[in-house]
Order: structure tokens, then C-alpha cells, then sequence
């Protein structure tokens, strides 16, 4: 149940975190946005219990996933203007 549940925190997340970083080289389609919401919320997840912020079976909340989602995102954004950038 915790990794449906972080399934739909991270479906939140990508959505908040699009919001937060519009731009060019992020991605633009919905369905990419949230696969890479889901991804940052797996990476908060993963994070916060190798820190121990949380439990074994316990996920990222919102704040946290939006974060991770936020980082992903920049990432992404990076990785796509290098592979645009022609030499």
C-alpha cells in the first residue's frame, strides 16, 4: 500500500512541481511531468529512509516528494539543453 500511495503523492508532486519550475527544457508533456513527479517521489522515499526521516514502511510526504520532483525535474531540464546544444 505505501508504494500506491507514493504512486499518488508523486502524481501530486509533479504537478505542484511544474508549477513551481515552468520553463523551456523541462518537460512539457503531462504524462512525462508526472512519471518524473513519481520518480522524485520514490527518490525522497528512498532518501528519507537511508537518512531516517522514515520508516521502513513508511513514504515521503508531500512537501518532500514536491521537493524531490523539483530535483528531478532540474535534472531532466538539464540533461535536455545538453543533448539540444549542437557544437
Amino acid at each position: 500500500m505505501s508504494i500506491l500511495w507514493t504512486i499518488i503523492i508523486g502524481f501530486i508532486a509533479g504537478v505542484i512541481a511544474k508549477f513551481i519550475m515552468p520553463g523551456r527544457n523541462e518537460p512539457s508533456g503531462f504524462i512525462l511531468t508526472t512519471i518524473l513527479g513519481i520518480v522524485g517521489a520514490f527518490v525522497a522515499t528512498f532518501l528519507g529512509q537511508a537518512v531516517g526521516w522514515y520508516g521502513p514502511n513508511q513514504g515521503a510526504g508531500l512537501i518532500a516528494s514536491v521537493v524531490g520532483a523539483v530535483i528531478v525535474l532540474a535534472i531532466w531540464g538539464f540533461i535536455q539543453s545538453r543533448r539540444t546544444t549542437t557544437y
